[in-house]
């Protein structure tokens, strides 16, 4: 590859370099903006139900993810990591339950109690009525982990074009070096 083309191409990825470095920035400073409008939420939903009523003791005592994190390969190899609902169900969760025959009739057996479809909201553990602030406290804890998902995904992408431009500017030398 010849220089001055080799010279376009490193310019084109250390731009895309500082534009995954500046939105980066940007979801961290959001992600941090969300975490503390949380807390703040929860303290005031204490304030109003009462130091008591919001604390672990409420929580289940079988507590189910509402949201699991998968991963991904994109079509250069990276990983790209997303959030989703754990009532959605996956491939290989759809499909009979049991690998073996059934038998129609003859012993009746007591059902097995089966996990819920959908997972419960967490804030019914709080009681039926739950202020405002700590719905608005579970919201912005939510939007925190969708954007924590797309920070992991862009620091692998940083990192990648990080190895990728040393990769271009070795080479660069090299064929600078070779020539003189």
């Amino acid at each position: 590859m010849a220089a001055p083309d080799l010279r376009a191409k490193l310019d084109s990825l250390l731009l895309q370099l500082l534009r995954d470095l500046e939105e980066l920035e940007a979801k961290r400073a959001a992600l941090n903006t969300r975490v503390e409008e949380g807390w703040l939420s929860l303290s005031k939903a204490r304030y109003a139900m009462g130091t008591k009523s919001v604390g672990p003791l409420q929580y289940a005592s079988r507590m189910e993810p509402q949201v699991c994190v998968y991963t991904s390969e994109t079509q250069n190899g990276l990983q790209k990591f997303r959030v989703v609902r754990a009532s959605a169900q996956t491939p290989e969760e759809v499909g009979p339950r049991e690998a073996a025959l059934r038998r129609r009739k003859g012993l009746t057996r007591t059902p097995e109690p089966e996990p819920s479809p959908a997972p419960r909201d967490p804030l019914n553990w709080f009681g039926i009525l739950v202020p405002h602030s700590l719905r608005q406290a579970q919201g912005s804890f939510q939007e925190g982990l969708h954007l924590a998902a797309d920070m992991a995904s862009l620091q692998i992408r940083i990192s990648w074009g990080r190895s990728q431009l040393q990769g271009l500017q070795d080479t660069l030398k090299q064929l600078e070096s070779g020539a003189a």
